[in-house]
């Protein structure tokens, strides 16, 4: 079986290299520039750095009911 699964990893290889092949490459600074470009264009949509409001934060501490 070890034969079988050596060839099946290969293939997989091979296949995860052609699609890379096929990739444009862009350069770092450019990749950067953009990056920079998208985050300045959503930053007012940006939990971090605007902020959640607690009656949409789906993380906030839960209220506990309790009877007397």
């Amino acid at each position: 079986m070890s034969g079988f699964s050596s060839v099946t990893a290969m293939k997989k290889v091979v296949q995860q290299l052609r699609l890379e092949a096929g990739l444009n490459p862009v350069k770092v600074s450019q990749a950067a520039a953009d990056l920079k470009q998208f985050c300045l264009q959503n930053d007012q949509h940006d939990p971090l750095l605007t902020g959640v409001s607690s009656s949409t934060n789906p993380f906030r501490p839960q209220k506990v009911c309790s009877f007397l």
